[in-house]
């Protein structure tokens, strides 16, 4: 057992094998159950954030989310492929199965002698392979006295194939010359027996499959800034090593190395200018547009671009240390946490599902105990399944803050945590201390005082082959005044 003096760590982990906001609720409760634990699981970006003591060690905390049901792993790298290609092949065969299988249940005209043995054949493999991973969800939450989104979407997809094949088999529906009319509302005066619902569990896996596909790429979209971010820094350097400049992978910089940076190049490392005068445009993490000049004892930081001469660099942070790798992280941090808004909808997303399932059962019994026939009280159920999803709920939230909060970072913006993003509700004045800040940072020259043609002429041809954002700024006055430069 822990105690208040145990030292605390925090640690990140990749949950995969959630299908909803409910799991990461059930998730986020095992594991805060723990001695000392708190946690925060995020659907969104599907990885949970732990504080816990060095005596609860991560393999614990590994083992109790495998114990709920999921799986957990230490944070995989960027870039690491997801299972949106699955989803994708998963639902373009099941969507070519469905397809006939929906047309001949609703469209009389199409409906031929033992259409319906047809049917049953093509929607077969729909519910079994389409379905499974709503069926496997299920069967591992049911192992571990839970319910989920998928626990309504399989009980939906089941219940009515299994009536179906009930019908067709042992109800008289699979006699030839067997007919489906289309009709929005099902009549409380037929006889069930005689019904089938293939198109429902066809349909209605692909829809869902459809949703979970949109849901996923959306997640894989929403990141998209804070990917880019994380690829903002040099991927090589040239350092000097011996007196020779060598050109290698950035992972292979140390603290004390000095790195050459020419024009138009990325800094790979936070340093010390040692050697060499230049401008550097620091915009990507100062938000300041105008390059600032710096010198031999100047401060540098990576990800910055030398817009001027050759710099020499002395490394002090490198790797993980690095500003750059710091902003990311700060990101990082403020999308794994929860908004006040989340919170809430974490708590609802926990405890609806039950709801809906009580309610589905309740309305069938409602319906039989008025006398309606059996298939009409099953479908009126399935119908309260298969339209409750509390997957946007969960969801909508902090996929928004995934998306805030990169695109934030990606215009220089550091967004600290969800209560900060949450609170610019309220904002009605805001005040910007920067000159760049508001404009577009680009130099233009204004006036030149003497002959304008042959000053621009002169100045032109000699800083026609500067990147210096003043040099940038005659180039682009001498072009529009005298169309071309002198050779």
């Amino acid at each position: 057992m822990s105690t208040a003096t145990d030292p605390v760590t925090s640690v990140e982990l990749d949950i995969t094998g959630m299908t909803c906001a409910s799991c990461a609720a059930r998730i986020e409760r095992r594991l805060n159950k723990l001695d000392g634990v708190t946690a925060a699981v995020n659907y969104a970006t599907e990885r949970a954030t732990v504080r816990h003591p060095v005596t609860v060690t991560i393999d614990t905390l590994l083992d109790n989310v495998r114990a709920a049901g999921y799986q957990a792993t230490v944070p995989r790298p960027t870039g690491a492929t997801d299972s949106k290609d699955e989803l994708r092949h998963r639902l373009m065969g099941s969507a070519a199965l469905a397809l006939p299988v929906v047309l001949l249940s609703m469209v009389p005209a199409l409906q031929f002698d033992y259409w319906q043995w047809v049917a049953f054949a093509l929607a077969t493999p729909v519910v079994v392979w389409g379905a499974l991973p709503f069926h496997l969800a299920t069967l591992t939450n049911l192992r571990h006295g839970a319910a989920t989104m998928d626990t309504l979407v399989s009980l939906g997809v089941a219940v009515s194939y299994l009536w179906s094949a009930y019908a067709l088999f042992l109800g008289g529906a699979g006699v030839p010359g067997m007919r489906h009319d289309f009709s929005l509302l099902p009549s409380p005066t037929t006889s069930g027996e005689a019904d089938i619902y293939l198109e429902v569990a066809a349909g209605v896996t692909v829809f869902l499959l459809l949703g979970r596909w949109l849901e996923a790429r959306s997640r894989r979209a929403a990141g998209a800034a804070l990917r880019a971010l994380l690829e903002l820094g040099a991927k090589e350097v040239t350092v000097l090593r011996g007196g020779a400049e060598i050109r290698v992978g950035i992972t292979t910089l140390v603290v004390g190395d000095r790195f050459v940076v020419r024009p138009g190049e990325q800094l790979a490392a936070d340093g010390v200018v040692v050697d060499g005068t230049s401008a550097v445009n620091r915009a990507m993490i100062t938000g300041e547009s105008v390059p600032v000049e710096v010198g031999p004892g100047d401060a540098v930081v990576g990800g910055t671009v030398n817009v001027g001469g050759r710099l020499v660099v002395l490394a002090n942070r490198v790797g993980a240390d690095t500003q750059l790798a710091k902003m990311a992280r700060l990101v990082e941090q403020a999308q794994a946490g929860k908004a006040a808004v989340q919170r809430l909808a974490d708590r609802l997303a926990r405890v609806f599902v039950p709801v809906v399932l009580g309610i589905a059962v309740l309305t069938m019994a409602g319906w039989l105990l008025a006398g309606r026939p059996v298939d009409f009280a099953v479908t009126v159920s399935v119908a309260v399944l298969v339209i409750a999803c509390p997957c946007a709920l969960g969801l909508a939230t902090p996929t928004a803050l995934l998306v805030g909060t990169g695109r934030a970072a990606q215009l220089g913006i550091l967004v600290r945590g969800p209560e900060v993003l949450e609170s610019t509700r309220r904002v009605d004045t805001v005040l910007l201390d920067k000159t760049g800040t508001v404009t577009s940072g680009l130099l233009t020259l204004v006036d030149a005082v003497g002959d304008r043609r042959e000053l621009l002429r002169m100045a032109g041809a000699v800083e026609a082959g500067s990147e210096h954002p003043v040099a940038a700024a005659i180039v682009t006055a001498a072009k529009a005044e005298l169309g071309r430069l002198p050779p």
